[in-house]
């Protein structure tokens, strides 16, 4: 990804909040660029909180944050950032997709935080673009929109597009920006200062959760549970599964009882359903398409196997979803436009640049080589 740096002027950034936007992932975005200001002793970046109404919007902790516009009266952007978080199918509606499209066409680059990547998509903006979003719905967007090139990276920098996952992977993504803009001295002096241990890069790659349970201690077994994840619609035999890793099939399935306690085509099995499961509760897909994309022979067998496992017939599922985000859909799709005065309150960004100036730091790397890395 290519960045220019902005002629002498603050970049200015705008992070559209959708409705449940997770606070840690847009708090890991902006503290990168306000330390990136105090250590220049420039405004290299400025930042702005937008809502499509300018209305306050709830974070997925119930922290209510009063944003600096509506999207009518921004100042003129370099780059919109989605914020996004829980339910992102539920929290946006026509009139984000348009003004996003909108900002497209005016040049502004584009870029999303935890799941915010998913309304881009829907937009028709990451078509032909590397992706990168949350684990949890990196599936329903690869099955939503096929023309996306889906990653498993924790963040992707192409061209005039950057998406990142949740977490605090936006503080690695905008380190990354900031190192591409200004060098990698004020990039690694960020990093000290909020006490990295480590700058991940765009090499690196979401975890699967089985990794949290067990380490590295089990090559093999990691080895095997990421070709299934791998390969979920065509689903792979079990004694290919075990040669691939160079195990026989009793090593193989004493392997998933010691571990996991269950057997491998269980575990696989289980694999497929909550895949499955995702895609129920995040798509509008039939439920005869959700069953060929996890590797079922037909919708009889999926319910049944999903029943067992589950409790409910996908059908129950799916209309439990449905009830459930009812009052939310019918609210957003009803969302009346609110004229918002052509006002934006004071900058943030020029308060903390002035109250950083007493820190010790404020100033402390110089900017001689911006494209030093």
């Amino acid at each position: 990804m290519t960045l220019d740096v902005n002629g002498g002027q603050p970049r200015a950034i705008g992070f559209l909040l959708l409705n449940n936007f997770t606070m840690i992932s847009l708090a890991s975005a902006v503290e990168a660029l306000r330390m990136a200001n105090q250590l220049s002793g420039e405004e290299l970046y400025s930042w702005y909180t937008l809502t499509m109404d300018g209305q306050p919007v709830s974070a997925s902790d119930g922290i209510t944050i009063t944003p600096d516009a509506g999207v009518e009266s921004r100042p003129n952007l370099d780059m919109v950032i989605v914020a996004g978080g829980l339910n992102i199918t539920k929290v946006y509606d026509r009139s984000h997709i348009n003004w996003l499209q909108e900002m497209e066409r005016k040049g502004c680059k584009l870029g999303a935080i935890c799941t915010g990547a998913y309304l881009l998509a829907d937009a028709g903006l990451m078509d032909g673009y590397e992706c990168s979003t949350h684990w949890e719905y990196l599936a329903a967007l690869q099955e939503a929109f096929p023309k996306v090139i889906c990653s498993n990276r924790l963040f992707s920098l192409d061209r005039g597009r950057m998406t990142c996952t949740g977490g605090t992977v936006p503080l690695d993504m905008m380190l990354n920006v900031i190192k591409l803009e200004h060098g990698y001295q004020l990039s690694a002096a960020i990093s000290e200062m909020f006490i990295c241990d480590r700058v991940r890069d765009d090499k690196d790659q979401q975890k699967v959760p089985l990794r949290h349970v067990l380490g590295t201690t089990q090559p093999k077994l990691l080895e095997i549970v990421s070709l299934m994840e791998a390969n979920i619609e065509e689903v792979i035999e079990m004694d290919e599964l075990a040669h691939y890793v160079d195990l026989s099939r009793r090593q193989m399935e004493r392997l998933f009882q010691k571990f996991l306690k269950c057997s491998p085509s269980r575990y696989y099995l289980k694999l497929r359903l909550l895949r499955a499961r995702q895609l129920l509760k995040q798509t509008t897909m039939s439920i005869i398409d959700i069953a060929a994309a996890c590797g079922f022979v037909s919708s009889p067998h999926f319910s049944k196997c999903y029943r067992e496992q589950m409790g409910i017939p996908p059908r129950e599922e799916r209309s439990v979803v449905n009830k459930g985000g009812e009052e939310g859909a019918e609210s957003s799709q009803s969302i009346t436009p609110v004229k918002t005065k052509p006002v934006i309150k004071e900058l943030a960004t020029r308060d903390t640049f002035t109250e950083a100036k007493t820190e010790s730091t404020f100033g402390s790397i110089p900017l001689k080589d911006k494209r030093d890395k």
